[in-house]
Formats: structure tokens, C-alpha cells, sequence
């Protein structure tokens, strides 16, 4: 659904991870890293394949032994998208992944402090024409920042990091750069974004590290980064959960999606939370679509409501949806009844009503239904009445509590 509204965005300068573009006016990008040991080659492409389906433009790897550095190598041929290899403590390990073909370096200003060793690297970067990602992190920050600052992870001092680290890459002459400063805190991490906005156009790479394991880390998440893209901030995205990275990359792109970053892949499925007027198990009727479009490439909007009451009007911007009475469904497609279908049968006719659409378009959808819309809509109504009838408007007898409650007064 194209509401019109847009979030401005941040001019950045743009680098090539690959053949992905990264800041500029490029798509915003879905990042994950892969849980396995690098060395283990099978593994580790198995999972990069798994989390390029699930919507990852880019994927990390650990870089943090030799063997890791050598499984690189085999890995980054074989790989559907770009490779950035994670380096934790050794220099070396980063000119390795250099080696070994990989397409974008992360390092920690607060692992790697040596600035001889930090040159070295941008050096062998640049020759390459390989990009670096600043990656600050709250939770590793140099001592002597994190002294400087009363003894506590501030703000100031997360970009003050990542600012020494781009004066090292300066020396010589390296600007393929791209920054994080990442804070499990979520307020310290959406003011360092600020501010680190303010001072550099070099693409940002969101995130709350270490946000845990789903929901809250979702919560965490999704509060950190949708507030910097909102606010125009942001080049490329990661969910850090402790859960499989493949959800990390579903979320990170239904995000994007969620707020019109992206061009829909799927569905955006959209459903009631129930009530007193509901005729049907909505959660059950919900998570059965979820998985009946799982892996289908629909970009619609699909509605399922619990009752028909005020199912089709509240959920009239989507291109199709369905709404019980009675035992039935009713469909509706662009708010207008157009069929009638068993309740066991409400789920697989969304799907097939779904690739009719993006087979032929809606205008076939409403040509198709023509014979059968009028005993549809008549079918709605009866039901519509019925539960009325049956419950009333206050289907969740609200009114009648307030009404105890003033004379309890």
C-alpha cells in the first residue's frame, strides 16, 4: 500500500560492498553473520544461502583464526552475496580475509589499537578497493576513551572512536569507510547516531548490539534502528539477537519494508487482534496464512478479520482479505465482498485469490467475482446483522462496566 509518505534520508557518500551498493541513494541493506565455524565451509555457505533467502543483502563472517582466514577463501567464490569478515584482536587476520577475497573488513577500534597495524590494513584496503566498517561498540571501547569520559560509556566517546579510526585510515589516503557505534543501550546508541551523523557523511551501519533474544531484543531492536531511519540516519541494518541469524535477516527486512525502505517482497499480513465480536480462532486463522505464504514471493496486502462486522471496511486499503461469519468467510477484495467460502477454506482461497492478483491484477480479480459479488455482499450483510444482533455494538460490553464503575463512585 503507497500512502505517499516518505522518510528523508541523509546524504552519504556510497561504497561498493561487492556488488552492493551501500549509502548515497542506494537501498537501505539488511545485514546478518553467520553462527558457524568459518572453517567449516559447507556449513557456513549453507547458512550465508539460508539468510539470502530470508532477505540479507550482506553477510559477516568470523575472521578469527587462520583456519577461518583459509575457509574465506573457499567460502567468498561460492557465496549469492557479499562477504565481510569480522576481525576480532590480530591485524593479521584482516590481511588474511584481504587474501582470501573477501569483500569488506569490520574491525573493532577497540581490539585493534596499534595504529601501525590500523594503517597497515586501510593500506592493503585501499589497494584493493575494499571497504572498511568502523565497527564501535559500547561494550569494548578503548580504555583510555572510556577513562576520559568518567569512566563510562558515553555518546561523546563512541564517536570520538570512531573519529581517531578514521584519522588513521587519512594518513593513508583511505575513505572507503563505512561507521557503527553500536550500544546495548538503546538511548546512548540513538544519540551517538546523532551525533556522529552531524559529523561525518560517511554511510552508517545501525544496530543494538548485543539486543538478546527475541521479543525483547526484537523490541530493543526495532526501537533503536526505526528511530535513526526515521530520522533520515541509517545506509544498512542488523538485528544482533541471540536467535538463528535468519531471523534476524526476515525482521531486518520486514522492518524496512514496514516502513517503506523497501520494495515489498512478500506479504504484509495484517489481521485483527480480536474480540468479544470475533467468530473465529483469529490467532490460529493468522499464523495458518503466515505459513501458507511463507516463501512466496506476494508483495500484497492481505487481511484476516475475526468478524464481518467491520472486517471489510477496516481493512478496505488491502488488495484482499477475509472475514468470518456464521461458520464462512467472507472475501473481500479492495474492501468490495466478492466471494463466500467454507471457514476450513478461508486460507488456502486467500492464496489462491492472492496469485490470481498477481497473476492478473486486481481489475481481473473484480471482473472474475462479478457473477458471484452481489450474493456475496448480500451474504456479508446477514451475517453483518446476525452478530449484531447477537452481541450489539459493544461486542465487548464496555459500556456496561462504566456504567458499574459510576455507581461504585
Amino acid at each position: 500500500m503507497d500512502t505517499g509518505v516518505t522518510f528523508e534520508r541523509r546524504k552519504t557518500r556510497q561504497i561498493m560492498v561487492g556488488n552492493v551498493p551501500v549509502g548515497g541513494d542506494a537501498p537501505i541493506t539488511v545485514q546478518s553473520m553467520t553462527i558457524t565455524k568459518t572453517a567449516d565451509v559447507d556449513g557456513t555457505l549453507q547458512q550465508i544461502y539460508a539468510l539470502a533467502a530470508a532477505g540479507a543483502d550482506i553477510v559477516r563472517c568470523t575472521c578469527n583464526e587462520p583456519e577461518a582466514a583459509e575457509g574465506l577463501a573457499r567460502i567468498v567464490p561460492r557465496s549469492p552475496v557479499p562477504i565481510v569478515a569480522d576481525i576480532h584482536h590480530q591485524y593479521r587476520r584482516a590481511l588474511e580475509a584481504l587474501e582470501a577475497g573477501v569483500h569488506c573488513l569490520r574491525l573493532n577500534p577497540g581490539n585493534i589499537r596499534k595504529p601501525e597495524h590500523i594503517k597497515a590494513v586501510a593500506a592493503e584496503a585501499k589497494d584493493r578497493n575494499v571497504p572498511i566498517r568502523i565497527g564501535v561498540n559500547g561494550g569494548s571501547l578503548d580504555p583510555k576513551l572510556y577513562e576520559k569520559y568518567g569512566g563510562k560509556v558515553t555518546p561523546e566517546a563512541m564517536v570520538e572512536s570512531a573519529l581517531q579510526e578514521i584519522a588513521y585510515f587519512e594518513e593513508v589516503d583511505f575513505d572507503l569507510i563505512k561507521i557503527s557505534v553500536k550500544a546495548s543501550n538503546v538511548p546512548l546508541m540513538i544519540e551517538a547516531y546523532r551525533q556522529l551523523a552531524d559529523r561525518v557523511d560517511y554511510p552508517l551501519h545501525l544496530g543494538v548490539t548485543e539486543a538478546g533474544p527475541p521479543p525483547a531484543g526484537i523490541v530493543k531492536a526495532t526501537a533503536g534502528i526505526a528511530t535513526l531511519l526515521a530520522e533520515g540516519i541509517g545506509d544498512t541494518i542488523r538485528y544482533s539477537l541471540t536467535a538463528d541469524p535468519v531471523q534476524e535477516a526476515k525482521i531486518g527486512r520486514q522492518l524496512l519494508e514496514a516502513m517503506g525502505l523497501r520494495e515489498r517482497k512478500n506479504v504484509d499480513l495484517i489481521a485483527c487482534p480480536s474480540c468479544g465480536r470475533a467468530e473465529i480462532d483469529v490467532y490460529k486463522v493468522a499464523d495458518d496464512a503466515v505459513v501458507a505464504f511463507e516463501g512466496r514471493e506476494i508483495p500484497l496486502q492481505v487481511a484476516v478479520m475475526g468478524c464481518v462486522v467491520n472486517g471489510p471496511g477496516e481493512a478496505r486499503d488491502a488488495d484482499l482479505g477475509i472475514a468470518a461469519g456464521n461458520k464462512r468467510g467472507h472475501l473481500f477484495v479492495k474492501g468490495q465482498n466478492v466471494a463466500v467460502v467454507p471457514e476450513d477454506e478461508m486460507v488456502p482461497t486467500l492464496v489462491e485469490w492472492a496469485e490470481f492478483i498477481m497473476e492478473h491484477g486486481i481489475d481481473a480479480a473484480m471482473e472474475k467475482a462479478k457473477a458471484s459479488a452481489p450474493a456475496a455482499r448480500r451474504a456479508a450483510e446477514e451475517d453483518r446483522q446476525r452478530n449484531l444482533n447477537e452481541k450489539g455494538d459493544d461486542a465487548n460490553d464496555a459500556e456496561h462496566v462504566v456504567e458499574l464503575i459510576r455507581k461504585d463512585r
